[in-house]
């Protein structure tokens, strides 16, 4: 979707400060809130977390912060799948036994699970569309829910700079379509094929594409 989140190659939105010694986190309830969105145990499709996020309305998404649009997903999916309600989610309170429950997980787990982090690789075998030096397109598509083709690369050129092997496919996945696994490419895009003739020549951006978001060049 052409949401406010996809903020690639926007202008005027003020330059990229780096913060020194920057802190994993701000406040102590950005570490719960992290801890929080990987202990639940869901059952929703994966890539639904960033989904929802893209779903907040555009003022909102622009206020609130990294960790507070975190907050808003995480406890929209627990509403919509049915962990909890909203009545509960608002007054902070059980209204009684849980509908659904998920594995809980010790403390024990947790060392490995940090270590893990989301992986989407499947281990089937699926034949890729492309190799590496070919040159490709950037498919010009504008789905109307989740994907993750930014869309300063649509409609451009690049090439095939390596193949990370077999993915799930977040379009599909997040609306609850299925796998649909194939090939992730990083694909390299010379920045004055994106930007123009005002970018500098030598400047390149490598994009993570999957066979689905490309075409031959």
């Amino acid at each position: 979707m052409n949401g406010i989140h996809d903020m690639g190659g926007m202008q005027d939105m003020g330059p990229v400060r780096a913060e020194k010694n920057e802190p994993v986190f701000h406040a102590p309830w950005e570490g719960r809130m992290f801890a929080l969105d990987l202990a639940v145990d869901g059952d929703w499709p994966a890539g639904s977390g960033r989904y929802q996020r893209e779903l907040i309305p555009p003022a909102e998404y622009l206020r609130i912060s990294y960790y507070e649009k975190w907050y808003a997903s995480l406890t929209e999916l627990l509403v919509k799948y049915g962990f909890l309600t909203r009545e509960e989610l608002e007054s902070g309170k059980s209204a009684g036994p849980a509908k659904k429950t998920g594995h809980v997980m010790t403390g024990a787990e947790v060392a490995g699970v940090v270590a893990a982090g989301w992986p989407s690789t499947v281990d089937i075998k699926v034949d890729p569309r492309f190799h590496a030096g070919q040159r490709v397109r950037g498919r010009n598509i504008n789905p109307p829910s989740h994907t993750r083709l930014p869309r300063y690369a649509r409609g451009k050129i690049g090439t095939i700079a390596q193949d990370h092997g077999v993915f799930v496919f977040p379009d599909t996945s997040a609306l609850g379509l299925g796998k649909k696994p194939q090939h992730v490419y990083s694909v390299r895009f010379g920045a004055r094929e994106l930007w123009g003739n005002q970018a500098r020549a030598r400047d390149c951006v490598y994009v993570a594409m999957w066979d689905d978001y490309l075409d031959p060049a």
